[in-house]
Parts: structure tokens; sequence; C-alpha cells
């Protein structure tokens, strides 16, 4: 299951958020950083993802 997260946090990064931790406050960062820029919001995707096993 994690491996599909990362895969998902790749792909389109608050999805990848959502299922990790759902619409907490870290969603709602990752739609701003993904709005400001594709990679800095797959960055931020990635490290949720990774810090909440």
């Amino acid at each position: 299951m994690d491996l599909i997260k990362i895969i998902c946090a790749i792909i389109l990064p608050p999805l990848g958020v959502f299922l990790q931790v759902g619409l907490g406050k870290h969603f709602w960062i990752n739609i701003i950083l993904t709005l400001f820029g594709y990679i800095p919001g797959i960055v931020h995707a990635v490290w949720v993802v990774a810090k909440n096993k």
C-alpha cells in the first residue's frame, strides 16, 4: 500500500497526501505548493507519505 501512495504522490501529489493524512493541513499545504509548481508539490507529498508510515 505504501508503494501505491508514493506512486500517487509522484503522479498527483494532493492525492498521495489525501490518501495518507486526509483533509488536514498537509493536504491544503500541498495544494498550494502544487499550484506554485509541480516539483514542490511532489517533494512535499513524498515527504508526508514517507514521514507518516
